[in-house]
């Protein structure tokens, strides 16, 4: 240890010190090398656009719409004949059957007398009439609990409100985005409701999907966006549920085996017609338009246009873009989705 370090670690320090003082000597003579060499990257690669291949499968329109438990709204009674209110036939409260007899209005109608004239002497005699009197019956339009504010004697015209009958009934109603409601053209009758916490699932009729409701204020385009339908079911008597309660609303609406299938962010449009991008043998594309028939919100069934092993470009490509793709499922355009 001691011949090292007198010796071999001394002997090291000459040689870089040697070393160090020749470089300084080069460079305070000859120059530093500031030349400089282009060492930018250089692609190596190329942009391919995903394709996916044209295949058969089994495509099932399911709708799940988030809902909630709702009261049936009051059946309005109204007046069938114009005239004054002649009698109650039920109490306010009460609760009746469908064609239950509500109240009765009269209408007396005034006629004009008789009047004959004697073709012997002349005398002219008249004589009044009674009054043509009509009674009409105003009956419970469906079975409930009945609200009758109506009083005797008071007068009433043709459609006017005697009264409500509230049925008790309850029913699920949801909001439909535009995407669900045009997945629904021509829906059941029937769906399968889940409530929040509540029995198990089960049946619901007379299912109805319409129009979101007005309220005649300014449209708010952001909620217009989202929420284009109402859809709504009854629930059937003998399941328990009570107003305000969450529930989900499974509507099937078709089901198509073996037919062709292709994801949708492959096709511009959603509804009856779209367009694919079909890849040729040397790799170009071309746009070809397709009819489309149900989906499942991933793939949507092709009635024409492809064929099983037809090879399409995976996302639709963006107008301008030199063929970069765009996925209309994570950034939805309409101008270039369609729909």
């Amino acid at each position: 240890m001691g011949v090292t370090r007198r010796i071999i670690f001394p002997t090291i320090r000459l040689i870089l010190w040697a070393i160090i003082a020749a470089a300084l000597v080069k460079i305070a003579f000859a120059g530093a090398d500031v030349s400089t060499v282009d060492n930018s990257l250089q692609p190596t690669g190329a942009i391919v656009e995903p394709t996916v291949e044209v295949a058969t499968g089994t495509v099932t329109n399911a709708v799940t719409v988030q809902a909630s438990v709702t009261s049936d709204a009051a059946v309005v009674v109204r007046a069938t004949l114009a005239g004054t209110v002649s009698k109650l036939l039920a109490a306010d409260g009460a609760a009746v059957a469908a064609g239950t007899p509500v109240l009765e209005i009269r209408q007396e109608t005034p006629q004009d007398p008789i009047v004959k004239t004697n073709p012997e002497t002349g005398e002219v005699t008249t004589t009044e009439r009674k009054p043509k009197v009509v009674i009409e019956t105003v009956k419970a339009p469906v079975a409930g609990t009945l609200s009758l504010p109506t009083l005797k004697d008071q007068v009433v015209s043709v459609g006017d409100e005697v009264g409500k009958v509230a049925p008790g009934t309850l029913s699920v109603t949801g909001t439909l985005t535009p995407d669900q409601q045009y997945r629904l053209v021509g829906a059941p009758t029937q769906a399968a409701v889940t409530l929040n916490g509540g029995p198990a699932p089960f049946d619901c009729t007379g299912l109805r999907v319409g129009a979101a409701p007005s309220t005649g204020a300014e449209p708010d385009i952001t909620v217009a966006a989202s929420t284009s339908g109402t859809v709504t079911c009854a629930i059937p008597a003998g399941v328990t549920a009570f107003p305000g309660l969450g529930a989900s609303v499974e509507i099937t609406n078709g089901t198509a085996a073996d037919v062709v299938v292709v994801p949708i962010t492959a096709v511009q449009g959603t509804v009856q017609k779209g367009n694919v991008w079909v890849v040729a043998a040397d790799g170009s594309n071309e746009k070809r338009p397709v009819g489309l028939g149900l989906t499942d919100g991933e793939n949507v069934q092709i009635t024409e246009g492809l064929v099983a092993g037809d090879t399409i470009l995976e996302f639709i490509p963006v107008p301008g873009g030199a063929g970069k793709p765009v996925d209309c499922s994570l950034n939805y355009d309409p101008a270039v989705c369609g729909g």
